[in-house]
């Protein structure tokens, strides 16, 4: 079993930056990968970022790149992202997950926060 806690989101105007942070507890936090993911009103969920047990190879989505970074600190148990020069259609509930079995680009998460909600005005 894995718990995972999100928070830091807030409201922002459009160019600001915010940091979310999810805190794992249960299984060991370096034995597996974790991602993020939003979902806007009306939209389906979307991968956001992904970074490795080690924290050694990240990914993003194309939107992103360049102005998100996700990182881990396996000694705190927490996963962050970066979210600079934000844009209004970042605008969504942010979620973390955990990826308990799975390596490379992607794979099934078996566990997901409560999520966080981040709103960028213009």
């Amino acid at each position: 079993q894995v718990q995972l806690v999100e928070s830091g989101g807030g409201l922002v105007q459009a160019g600001g930056s915010l940091r979310l942070s999810c805190a794992a507890s249960g299984r060991a936090f370096s034995s597996y990968a974790m991602g993020w993911f939003r979902q806007a009103p009306g939209k389906e969920r979307e991968f956001v970022a992904r970074i490795s047990r080690n924290g050694a190879v990240t990914y993003y989505v194309d939107s992103v790149k360049g102005r998100f970074t996700i990182s881990r600190d396996n000694a705190k148990n927490t996963v962050y992202l970066q979210m600079n020069s934000l844009k209004p259609e970042d605008t969504a509930v942010y979620y973390c997950a955990a990826d308990l079995y799975s390596t490379g680009a992607s794979g099934p998460y078996n566990y997901w926060g409560q999520g966080t909600q981040v709103t960028v005005s213009s």
